[in-house]
């Protein structure tokens, strides 16, 4: 390989060296025991979970619906699924019919949900002894089990054009059930009191990339690669 421009050539053959080390370095456990991919997973999540308690709005939401019935037929995968599922909607108040993986579900809609969103509550400040404690499981396998139960009946309540009860469930699954689970045993922080972390982390992830493309740029000018603009034909 013929280097036409050896300072260049040296500057960007520093940078891809540096950038490398650095590259290192981020996935060395430096990081209290954590390498930096892990370090910045983790401290997204916390703050993640800081901004995403909505369960108690969904609970007074699910309040206006007091005095409310529901009635749907779910299938689950296997018996085990259903016998456990059975289990979790009963201990909610639910009258339940069980024929093999087949359930029909009848109950209180508020008491139900109101479950749902207690277990829910729970796991989201990590105290899911509470959930497996009371059904005699695993405590995100309970929760699973609320999701996918939750999931079907909503299907069935928009078949029946029972669009307000359908939502609230959607509602409850995805602003209750799922951060529930998703964030089981992480901490949570708010973004207010990381602020610094947050805007050092941006400027670094500006800056590393830059990095990368001068050491592309200087190592390609050092071998005589560059890009210039085409001169534009006079017409006769």
């Amino acid at each position: 390989m013929l280097i036409r421009n050896p300072k260049m050539f040296n500057l960007g053959a520093l940078f891809a060296v540096t950038f490398f080390g650095v590259l290192f370095m981020i996935f060395s456990p430096v990081f209290s025991g954590k390498n930096g991919l892990e370090f910045a997973d983790e401290s997204f999540n916390k703050l993640a979970k800081g901004s995403s308690y909505f369960i108690p709005k969904v609970s007074k939401s699910v309040e206006k619906f007091a005095g409310k019935t529901m009635a749907a037929g779910i299938g689950l995968e296997t018996s085990e699924d259903a016998v456990n599922t059975e289990k979790i909607l009963k201990l909610a108040g639910a009258k339940v019919t069980r024929n093999d993986v087949v359930l029909m579900v009848e109950g209180d809609f508020t008491a139900i949900l109101g479950s749902a969103l207690k277990d829910a509550d729970a796991m989201f400040n990590n105290n899911g002894k509470a959930v497996s404690d009371r059904y005699g499981m695993d405590e995100k396998k309970a929760l699973k089990y609320w999701w996918t139960a939750l999931a079907k009946i909503e299907k069935q309540l928009k078949k029946d054009k029972n669009i307000e009860m359908a939502k609230m469930i959607s509602d409850v699954n995805k602003k209750g059930i799922e951060p529930g689970y998703n964030f089981y045993q992480i901490d949570a922080n708010k973004v207010i009191d990381h602020a610094g972390m947050m805007s050092g982390l941006l400027i670094f992830y500006v800056f590393y990339t830059m990095w990368w493309g001068y050491a592309i740029f200087y190592l390609f000018d050092g071998i005589g690669l560059t890009m210039k603009k085409a001169k534009v034909k006079k017409e006769a």
